[in-house]
């Protein structure tokens, strides 16, 4: 008589430590982001700058939390980054939300800054954008555009393609959006 067990695999990533009970990495990451931003962006505001973006990852030497940061008509240096990390390193420590060591890295957004506001977009009109979306968006389909950003309007943006017209794109359709620097 043979005996079978039931079995199944269960998922790669289970985190189970307080407040992320069976959370898979994306999730994990997902939960992060949000809570750091909504704790965050206050707190670099109050320092004069604006949290343009952020995002916590796992890279080869371990969890990363990077912040983005810009300085509304200037530019980011090594003091504004200090600054920034100085301040925002207690409130982290205090509320104590991500369940892994972590390096906290803070930098300029770049020459190719992640575009993830309306007044981002506003910015960098008539500039040339890269932008991502959730699912295929437009006639004919396509879910990359990399084109000239012609309108923000109050649901989304309008890019255009260069011989393939111009497409509407709503922000809550957006995954990615970069500025494409031109050399």
């Amino acid at each position: 008589m043979m005996h079978f067990e039931k079995w199944a695999a269960c998922p790669l990533f289970v985190f189970l430590e307080a407040g992320f009970p069976l959370m898979s990495e994306k999730n994990l990451k997902q939960t992060v982001e949000e809570r750091a931003l909504a704790l965050l962006e206050p707190i670099v505001a109050g320092e004069g700058l604006e949290l343009v973006d952020l995002e916590f990852l796992r890279e080869r030497e371990g969890w990363v939390l990077r912040l983005f940061i810009d300085k509304p008509g200037g530019r980011v240096g090594l003091d504004e980054c200090t600054q920034v990390s100085r301040a925002v390193d207690p409130s982290l420590d205090v509320e104590d939300f991500i369940p892994h060591e972590y390096s906290l890295e803070v930098s300029s957004p770049g020459v190719d800054r992640p575009l993830r506001k309306p007044a981002h977009f506003e910015r960098v009109k008539g500039q040339k954008v890269k932008v991502k979306t959730f699912g295929p968006v437009g006639e004919p389909p396509r879910k990359n555009f990399t084109g000239t950003l012609t309108e923000v309007a109050g649901d989304g943006i309008s890019v255009e393609v260069e011989g393939a017209g111009t497409f509407h794109i709503l922000f809550k359709d957006i995954a990615k959006a970069n500025l494409e620097f031109q050399f």
